[in-house]
């Protein structure tokens, strides 16, 4: 599910803000940008972050400043002095002119000391990141609340299609075999009627009687209600279940199916397309429920 939440923690000597941005996704990923001084932190971060978030593609940002520093950086001077020798003889070597500066050796590596990370433990940064990315995430939870109810309305909509469609197969369901018989009688009376044969009653009810069993539905409506029912609780419940919901939608899907090709009746087969489109509707919704 789709969100946003943003959240500042600062006390005397650190500012931390926290930005938490969330998309669809029908697993949990994870995302993480912070400076590399908190890698260490790397496991607390996405512990937190699994314990309030259990589906979809999430992305952190870490904005982390320090109050009270007078200066991030240190040049080390003896690296830099090694890096001008050993440039110095090159030069020689090939003869060429020395550089008028030394600005390209200070972006080399070691030429600078991060001496906040010299003096500092990122532990003990801990409580006020936490502080700012838990803030984050109550906002995102409120983001996503919002979202989740308009979700809820339109998965309950798509549910009581189904539920009426399906009512509609229950009522057709029991004449569709007297139909079947009805017609099939008047076919063989109307073939029958100019030969010097006669209908068989007994031929007729065995060839109904397998009518009826190869397009028997009782059990795929009982089923089909069963789920229509748990999914029902479950949207109503005050916990979020989309695995759950997911597996429900596919359950749903194979009875109205199995309905659709065993009913063999127009009716039926208008209400099963209804109930399709409703299933499929609710398979994109429920793909984004936590």
């Amino acid at each position: 599910m789709t969100g946003f939440g943003s959240s500042t923690a600062e006390d005397d000597r650190l500012s931390v803000q926290a930005e938490i941005r969330t998309v669809n996704n029908r697993y949990l990923k994870i995302s993480t940008r912070y400076p590399d001084f908190y890698a260490k932190l790397g496991s607390q971060i996405e512990k937190l972050l699994r314990g309030s978030i259990t589906r979809g593609t999430v992305n952190l940002t870490l904005k982390i400043d320090s109050l009270d520093r007078t200066s991030d950086y240190l040049l080390d001077e003896e690296v830099i002095q090694q890096y001008w020798s050993q440039l110095k003889h090159l030069t020689e070597v090939c003869h060429l002119p020395l550089p008028d500066n030394i600005d390209s050796l200070l972006s080399l590596p070691g030429a600078a000391i991060d001496n906040y990370s010299r003096s500092h433990n990122p532990e003990a940064d801990w409580p006020l990141i936490q502080q700012a990315i838990q803030g984050a995430l109550t906002e995102l939870s409120e983001f996503r609340k919002t979202e989740g109810e308009s979700a809820e309305a339109d998965l309950l909509a798509s549910n009581q299609i189904i539920c009426d469609q399906l009512e509609i197969v229950k009522q057709k369901a029991p004449l569709v075999v007297s139909s079947y018989r009805d017609r099939l009688h008047q076919r063989l009376s109307d073939l029958l009627q100019d030969q010097e044969v006669e209908l068989d009653p007994d031929s007729l009810i065995r060839e109904v009687s397998l009518f009826a069993d190869r397009c028997d539905i009782n059990e795929e409506i009982t089923r089909l209600q069963c789920h229509l029912e748990q999914f029902d609780t479950i949207i109503k419940g005050n916990t979020s279940q989309g695995k759950k919901l997911e597996f429900l939608v596919q359950e749903m899907f194979r009875e109205i199916n199995t309905i659709g090709s065993k009913a063999n009746d127009v009716e039926i087969s208008h209400s099963v397309i209804e109930m399709k489109l409703a299933v499929e509707k609710i398979r994109e919704n429920v793909q984004n429920v936590e």
